[in-house]
């Protein structure tokens, strides 16, 4: 019987901000599987989060299948928008929801990572994390600032945390991003700078698999997940319209679900995807195979 196992194996998931995400049932699927798991948040968002788990509003979803709740063995401020501390603004270190955290920049997460478990002590790094200031706006009115800043969050993090984060992996280790099919189709309506991160992020994929491969021996891969209605999708503005038109036009019908993409991740983060390295993984239920809308030719479903 083939297993995924991941016993003995320690992961960080940078992106975590609450239950109803593909970073959280990404977290929940390595714990399944055996690993410890460690999140990073969005400094903004951290006593939040932090309050939801100690007043238990989120032991339903951490039940894990044992029986047991997730336990997050250490959760850390991130906010991969900055290199150092030195690179925030100072009305951002010393704005309320930041002065308190620490240093929240990748180098500060790679520092305390190596301080609280030392050398060669990660095995999976999952990076679920994108922003864009404008996301709402068309490309063509999307400002310089904004479409630099969807670049700079939501692909260029993912170098530089295998640049901070590489050295610190065990031989075999798994980098995993989070894509959308934006990056290589219009999605109308999935704007400011959004898709151009995506398409950055999938391409420096390939490009980080041979670098860190044979820098660290590490593999590095990307799942391109079907549109699901999270906290965070909410800010696109369309996420109900985008769920229910793919799955009335996708080979499976039924509505993706973040298990799915946690099981996924699982398996790539796994021995098992040990041959699989610089690809983009489709979750989506079929629909990127599509070419023409099923509902198009039925005349039924959304217009």
């Amino acid at each position: 019987m083939l297993n995924i196992d991941l016993s003995g194996r320690r992961a960080l998931v940078a992106g975590v901000a609450d239950d109803g995400g593909f970073g959280f049932a990404i977290a929940k699927a390595l714990a399944e599987a055996g690993a410890s798991v460690s999140v990073a948040t969005w400094p903004p968002a951290l006593n939040i989060f932090m309050n939801l788990l100690e007043r238990g509003k989120m032991d339903e979803s951490r039940r894990l299948s044992n029986g047991e709740l997730l336990q997050f063995e250490r959760i850390y401020p991130l906010d991969a928008a900055y290199d150092s501390l030195a690179d925030a603004p100072e009305d951002i270190r010393s704005s309320r929801r930041y002065k308190e955290t620490g240093d929240f920049s990748l180098d500060g997460l790679a520092t305390q990572i190596k301080k609280d478990f030392g050398d060669k002590s990660l095995d999976v790094v999952v990076h679920s994390l994108a922003n864009s200031p404008e996301v709402k706006k068309p490309l063509l009115e999307t400002s310089r600032n904004g479409y630099l800043t969807a670049i700079s969050v939501s692909a260029y993090s993912l170098i530089g945390m295998v640049a901070r984060l590489g050295p610190l992996m065990r031989p075999g280790g798994s980098f995993l991003s989070l894509t959308y099919m934006a990056s290589e189709k219009v999605i109308p309506g999935y704007g400011g700078g959004m898709s151009s991160a995506k398409a950055a992020l999938e391409s420096d994929t390939r490009t980080l698999a041979f670098e860190a491969g044979r820098k660290y021996g590490v593999r590095v891969n990307t799942i391109s997940a079907g549109p699901y209605a999270s906290r965070a999708a909410s800010a696109i503005g369309i996420i109900e319209r985008m769920v229910e038109y793919c799955a009335a036009n996708s080979p499976i019908t039924d509505p993706l679900t973040a298990e799915e993409v946690g099981s996924a991740a699982a398996f790539l983060a796994s021995p098992l995807g040990s041959g699989i390295t610089g690809t983009t993984v489709y979750v989506d239920k079929g629909y990127h195979t599509m070419g023409m809308a099923a509902a198009a030719m039925s005349g039924k479903g959304p217009k």
